[in-house]
């Protein structure tokens, strides 16, 4: 398996497990790149989702890593950007399905939801799966694709 460019990014209240996942990223043979936050100082998640979106989007990496404290709001934040297919995952199942099935290519996690054990085990899952590339797959992401082109045309008139 080819080694991925990864970029991790967290608010506040994501920063300390962010930084032990970006361990655990490296010690999988991936490169980790940090985009922040690095302390306890309070910040704003969507800052951090954008700036690795942004890196995905940007092909400066393959996958991204979101943490904050459910994992809801970095997620709805993500997949506001155009090409982010961003996934809240608390089993492994999702974390490796959601890759296969749906390209996902950001794992966001809650770091008051799962502990540091779950959180390297649902990292080294979707770091792990690849996209299948199933006719039916294709079909579906050829579908979502449509959605962001409506959604980047405003609101249609009726």
């Amino acid at each position: 398996m080819s080694s991925l460019r990864v970029v991790l990014g967290a608010d506040h209240a994501g920063a300390e497990l962010k930084d032990r996942l970006a361990e655990a990223v490296r010690a999988l043979g991936h490169e980790a790149g940090d985009l922040g936050t690095w302390g306890a100082e309070p910040v704003d998640y969507p800052d951090y989702a954008e700036a690795v979106g942004r890196a995905i989007q940007h092909g400066d990496a393959d996958r991204g890593v979101l943490v904050c404290g459910s994992g809801v709001g970095a997620s709805i934040a993500a997949n506001k950007l155009r090409g982010i297919r961003a996934g809240l995952c608390h089993d492994t199942y999702s974390a490796h399905q959601g890759v296969e099935h749906d390209d996902m290519n950001v794992l966001v996690l809650g770091s008051r939801v799962v502990g540091v054990e779950l959180a390297r085990e649902l990292v080294a899952a979707f770091l792990g799966a690849r996209f299948s590339g199933a006719p039916r797959h294709l079909r579906r992401l050829e579908k979502i694709a449509r959605l962001e082109a409506r959604a980047d045309a405003g609101p249609s008139e009726t």
